[in-house]
């Protein structure tokens, strides 16, 4: 039976999404978001919006694509203002559509907007959309976006109809359950919230004349603001004129996804005070420690495995080399290859130097196996340019749950290392992923040698993807999924019950 060949990155753990947010009277705000968000684009690259105030106005642009595809230099000329707050996505809840673009944009009963961009994914959507629902402020038709994102948004801008939207928010933020970074503003002021388990990194930075928040410090470093602190779990900060105020919602008890440290984040970020980069090198250094082999050189697969590469290599004393080539312009694109060109497979977007690994025994390390698709497609590939030897090693667990707080990983049943007998011990299932993806040896990063390389104590991190155990407690699977409030949408038309027009759709859209 001949193998079905692959689209580079279908099997990759999707990222989820980057926000960003900036008050900045007097500054270039729209310019300064376009170029935080294109150093978060790694975290999300389906959609791409900016939101900017100008103290009497909000003004949304949003479309699908990378953000150097949605905005253009006339653009954001035309976006004017001193308070803006941006997105790129990655859909975790509904489907890719451009009225699930972000930044969600509502207006309140006085007439105001509230422009919000969310990173995470919640986990009582459901009861959030039903809430939503009962208020009349959810749309049937099919221009309704339906993320929970739009849900937080049509809930907040109806809690300011006869308060402040920082009063507002301290009202819904308590009752949202998941994972959630928000950045989010009204016509003058900016907002920042992280939910009280802090699974997704948030940070805010100093401008000369102004505040900056962003889902990671490299963002900051882009658009020339000085890291300040990371937002603490549980606390939502106001900034404007008056300067940045803090107020706590909730209680906070830490569970950052570790898989920010392994794979997700930019390696010149910083989490929680560690250098992701030196994360990653010292996981290669354990796993080298506790998965040794005899080799003749040591290749990351390009980009995210490099420095556990360089780790593995450190540590071992076996030579490091650069024996794959990325094409950095690849990406995700919605241009579909033909059948001849994804016959070529991974090589769209990797491809072997065949003189640094012809004749050679490698060590390829790589940060995750997902349903090993690639994996199997790139062995097969180093093994056709001459290694004699391919073992792979990886510099993370295996990856046995999916995640519900923002990443989309594969269903259980797809991930390859639920592919041996779930009685299976742990040896049986390691020789048949190896033997799935055709490699000489299989060796994967303990959990353990895992957080240590984080520096973060266990009990702050969330390992549900390794460990199956999940800090904040998950709804019964009808509430779950990326279809969750497209499922209800469909029911309430069903029935017949009537939803408000959602106003979502009267931001900007390119023709």
């Amino acid at each position: 039976m001949t193998e079905q060949p692959i689209v580079p990155d279908e099997n990759a753990p999707r990222e989820e999404c980057g926000v960003f947010g900036v008050w900045a009277p007097g500054e270039d705000v729209a310019k300064l978001t376009y170029y935080g968000l294109y150093a978060l684009q790694h975290r999300g690259q389906e959609a791409a919006g900016i939101a900017v105030a100008d103290g009497s106005q909000v003004i949304v642009f949003k479309d699908l694509g990378l953000v150097s595809q949605v905005f253009d230099e006339a653009t954001l000329a035309g976006m004017i203002g001193h308070v803006a707050v941006g997105h790129c996505r990655y859909s975790t809840t509904g489907s890719t559509t451009w009225e699930n673009a972000q930044p969600v944009f509502r207006h309140t009963a006085a007439g105001t907007g509230v422009a919000l961009g969310h990173n995470g994914n919640l986990v009582n959507t459901a009861a959030l959309a039903g809430q939503a629902r009962d208020a009349g402020l959810l749309n049937n038709g099919s221009m309704a976006a339906t993320t929970d994102s739009e849900i937080l948004g049509a809930l907040l801008a109806h809690g300011a109809a006869d308060t402040s939207l920082e009063a507002a928010a301290l009202e819904l933020l308590p009752n949202v359950r998941g994972a959630f970074c928000l950045t989010f503003m009204d016509e003058n002021t900016l907002y920042a919230a992280r939910d009280p388990h802090g699974v997704r990194p948030l940070s805010l930075g100093r401008l000369d004349r102004g505040w900056v928040v962003a889902s990671e410090t490299a963002a900051l470093d882009i658009v020339g603001a000085s890291f300040v602190r990371d937002i603490e779990p549980g606390e939502l900060l106001a900034i404007d004129a008056d300067g940045v105020r803090s107020t706590r919602f909730a209680n906070p008890t830490p569970k950052t996804c570790v898989f920010e440290y392994v794979y997700l984040a930019r390696p010149d970020s910083t989490l929680a005070g560690r250098s992701v980069h030196a994360a990653r090198v010292d996981i290669g250094r354990r796993l080298a420690r506790e998965m040794p082999v005899d080799a003749d050189l040591v290749i990351g697969v390009p980009e995210s495995g490099t420095p556990a590469a360089v780790g593995y290599a450190q540590e071992s004393g076996i030579p490091f080399g650069q024996g794959l080539m990325k094409n950095a312009y690849v990406g995700r694109t919605f241009i579909q290859p033909s059948q001849t060109i994804r016959q070529l497979g991974i090589r769209l977007k990797l491809n072997p130097l065949r003189e640094v690994i012809r004749g050679k025994r490698l060590v390829v390390v790589d940060d995750s196996i997902v349903r090993g698709n690639t994996q199997r497609a790139l062995i097969r590939m180093l093994r056709e340019a001459g290694a004699l030897e391919v073992h792979v090693r990886i510099a993370s667990p295996p990856v046995k749950w999916p995640c519900f707080y923002g990443i989309d990983f594969a269903s259980p049943a797809e991930l390859i290392a639920n592919a041996a007998n779930a009685d299976g011990s742990q040896g049986e299932m390691l020789d048949a992923v190896r033997h799935a993806i055709g490699a000489d040896s299989l060796g994967y990063i303990s959990i353990e040698g895992m957080i240590s390389a984080t520096e973060q104590p266990a009990s702050r991190l969330c390992c549900a993807c390794f460990d199956g155990v999940y800090p904040i407690e998950l709804p019964s699977e009808t509430a779950l999924g990326k279809n969750v409030v497209e499922q209800m949408l469909a029911n309430a038309a069903r029935d017949g019950g009537a939803l408000a027009d959602n106003d979502n759709a009267s931001a900007l859209r390119r023709p």
